[in-house]
This record gives structure tokens, C-alpha cells and sequence, in this order.
């Protein structure tokens, strides 16, 4: 009955319930409550890392994939190593290809492709600072190609870093074995090979704008 009066009126007041309803309908509507923080977009956008800080597990396939590869590198420059020191040093050159290229081992005191002989010191501790900066890198790697290309760089800058600590002439001062020979180009051996990749696989990735984290930039 108070329904019918609020819309017809009253017989006193007829045109009341008419006013009513007007003014009814011109009131705003209730406004929804907000969500509460941390809510379904937060959800449907994800993050990076849980709460406790920890890498996602996609990280942590990018660092195996790291080690992996500088790992394998290693390995196989050092097997290389030993079986030159073992078969062909101090004995005559073996022909590969004619003379285009040839196994002939020889001690390198220098950088790769034979530089600066008389720095061993310096550029063993440069690869010491190589192998640190790539392990920091590490914790924040989230890029596949990124973990190939310091892989390589890892595991080159170990297998000459083994030489240099542990062949003669002494500690931080041994002769690298390069056993790689070109015509016409310097004698080089696979760790040198794995650091020039790395090194070219890195500039590649910096000029399409892609960081070892896995973020894009674009011109």
C-alpha cells in the first residue's frame, strides 16, 4: 500500500509520488567498491619473482643452460689440450687441409691469436675478472641466446685460465697451448675459438637491443 501511495500519490497530494519517482531516478548510481590491493590484475599480470625474492624457475633454466655450455666448452679445450701436449708437440706439423690449415703445437705466453706476450700476468688477471663479472651476471639471466653467448665466454676465458695457473713457467705466468694454424693467421686453440663467439654472439644480441635479463628495447 506505502508502494502504490510513494508512486500514484495521495489524494491530497496527487502529484507527490510523481515527484518522488523523479527524484529517485535522477539520484547517481552506488558506486562498486574498489578492489582490494593485490587483486585479480595483480594476478593476471604476475611477477617475475615470488614473494621471498627467489628467481622463477625460467631463470634458473637460463643459468643451467650457462653452465652447460661453459662447461662442454671447457671440457672439450682442455681434452684438445692434453692430446696436443701428448701427440704432437715436439713432433712435425700435421697437414689438415694442405697447407691451408695445419695442427702444429706451439706455447703462447700472450693473449689469444698470440698478443701481447708480454703481459701474461695482466691478461690472466683479466680473465680472472671475466669469469667473476659473468658469475654476477648469472642471477639476473633470463635471455637464452644471452646464456649461450656468456657460456662460450665462460668456459674460453676457464680452459686458458688453466693454463695460465698451471703450465710452465710457473703460477699466473704459464704459456697457453694453441694448436689451431691457419696459413697466414695466428696459431689459436678452441678457447680462444669459444671467446671470439661469445664475444660476436654478445654484440649481436647489444645491437637488437636485447639485455641478458631478457628485456627488449626498441627503437
Amino acid at each position: 500500500m506505502a508502494e502504490a501511495e510513494r508512486i500514484i500519490g495521495t489524494p491530497e497530494n496527487p502529484d507527490a509520488g510523481q515527484a518522488e519517482a523523479e527524484a529517485e531516478q535522477e539520484r547517481p548510481a552506488a558506486e562498486p567498491a574498489p578492489a582490494p590491493a593485490g587483486g585479480s590484475a595483480e594476478r593476471e599480470a604476475g611477477t617475475d619473482a615470488d614473494d621471498s625474492g627467489t628467481a622463477p624457475p625460467r631463470g634458473k633454466r637460463r643459468i643451467a643452460v650457462l653452465f652447460a655450455v661453459a662447461a662442454f666448452a671447457y671440457a672439450l679445450d682442455l681434452s684438445t689440450k692434453l692430446l696436443v701436449v701428448a701427440k704432437l708437440e715436439g713432433n712435425p706439423a700435421i697437414d689438415v687441409i694442405g697447407d691451408w690449415l695445419r695442427f702444429d703445437a706451439i706455447r703462447n705466453p700472450g693473449a689469444a691469436f698470440g698478443i701481447g706476450q708480454a703481459f701474461t700476468i695482466i691478461f690472466t688477471v683479466i680473465a680472472a675478472a671475466v669469469i667473476v663479472v659473468i658469475a654476477r651476471l648469472a642471477r639476473k639471466l633470463y635471455s637464452l641466446p644471452w646464456a649461450l653467448a656468456l657460456g662460450l665466454l665462460l668456459g674460453g676465458a676457464l680452459g686458458n685460465l688453466t693454463d695460465r695457473i698451471f703450465r710452465s713457467p710457473g703460477f699466473l705466468e704459464g704459456a697457453v697451448v694453441d694448436f689451431i694454424a691457419p696459413k697466414h693467421f695466428a696459431v689459436f686453440n678452441l678457447a680462444d675459438s669459444a671467446i671470439v663467439c661469445g664475444g660476436i654472439l654478445i654484440v649481436l644480441l647489444s645491437f637488437r637491443g636485447l639485455d641478458p635479463d631478457g628485456t627488449v628495447h626498441k627503437d
